[in-house]
C-alpha cells in the first residue's frame, strides 16, 4: 500500500492528483482536446484526491504492484502545462 498526501500550495487555484498506470511513459495520456484535460476513463486511473481548494490537503491509500505510474493534475490545462511526474514502485 502507498499513501499519498497531498497538500494544495497554491493561494488561489484548484489543484487535484490523479495515479493511473503507465504502459509507455513515451506516450501521452489519453486527451480531451474539447475538454483540455485526460479521459480519466481511458487513463484507467486508480483513484484520486480530487479538487482541493488552496491551502487544503487530502489523502489516497492505494495498492500499487511494481511498475510505472503518473501522477496528474487533471483540472482544465494543467496536465498540458506540466503538472504531472512518473514514479517508479519496485
Amino acid at each position: 500500500d502507498v499513501t499519498f498526501e497531498v497538500t494544495n500550495d497554491s493561494k488561489e487555484m484548484i489543484h487535484e492528483m490523479l495515479v493511473a498506470p503507465v504502459a509507455d511513459s513515451t506516450k501521452p495520456l489519453p486527451y480531451v482536446s474539447s475538454d483540455v484535460r485526460v479521459d480519466e476513463e481511458a487513463s484507467k486511473d486508480l483513484g484520486e484526491v480530487s479538487e482541493l481548494d488552496p491551502g487544503k490537503s487530502g489523502s489516497l491509500t492505494i495498492a500499487l504492484k511494481p511498475g510505472t505510474y503518473i501522477l496528474f493534475c487533471n483540472v482544465a490545462g494543467h496536465y498540458m502545462a506540466g503538472m504531472w511526474t512518473l514514479i517508479t514502485v519496485e
